[in-house]
């Protein structure tokens, strides 16, 4: 069965985050619990796209710590501060480092129900265009010098002959490593060549 989303709740009371897990669960989210920021800051390289679910206050890496290195990071995941009864400042300062909106507790379960399903559906368009343009740039990445040079003469609109007379070398070399270049960049047309350049930040010159 299909979730709603996945949600990383990050809490030192063990009774939040039991409290947390039955509520997400039985509105369909999946969960993954966490008792302090490090263990999540360590494993998130490795975590599918969720929006995460953060205590301000906590022992070691607190909520406002939690989103500085996420921000560092360039995390697209999209984060929910919960915060004590007259912790406004606290969650000011969250909201400017890049929290999507906090709750004070003791909150309405609809009120965090809304507020995550609203953070996923802002968030996951920007989470699947960064992947998308990682990959892309790892398939730059694996193209040799010269391949990598071609490719830059193709996207400039250079044929094949052009391209060959700038590097001294024949035609017939050229087409290989344009072969070579579509290939590893999985492209099937010039015109896609050039979207994946421009998502790589070749043509930003």
């Amino acid at each position: 069965m299909a979730t709603k989303g996945h949600v990383y709740v990050i809490d030192d009371d063990a009774a939040m985050r039991d409290s947390l897990n039955f509520l997400l669960e039985s509105s369909g989210f999946g969960v993954t619990l966490f008792d302090n920021a490090k263990d999540f800051i360590n494993t998130l390289p490795g975590l599918a796209f969720g929006c995460v679910v953060s205590d301000v206050r906590m022992p070691g890496i607190d909520g406002i710590e939690l989103l500085k290195r996420m921000k560092a990071q360039n995390s697209p995941f999209p984060i929910l501060i919960m915060t004590g009864h007259g912790d406004v400042p606290l969650a000011v300062e969250a909201m400017k480092l890049g929290a999507v909106d906090f709750l004070e507790k003791p909150f309405e379960d609809d009120r965090l129900i809304t507020m995550i399903e609203t953070a996923i559906r802002q968030a996951e368009p920007a989470a699947k265009s960064e992947a998308i343009s990682q990959d892309i740039a790892a398939r730059v990445a694996s193209l040799s010098p010269r391949e990598r040079q071609v490719m830059e003469g193709l996207i400039a609109g250079l044929s094949n002959k052009l391209i060959a007379r700038e590097y001294d070398i024949s035609p017939r070399t050229i087409e290989v490593y344009r072969a070579n270049v579509m290939t590893k960049m999985q492209a099937n047309s010039l015109s896609e060549l050039v979207r994946m350049a421009m998502r790589a930040g070749m043509l930003n010159d």
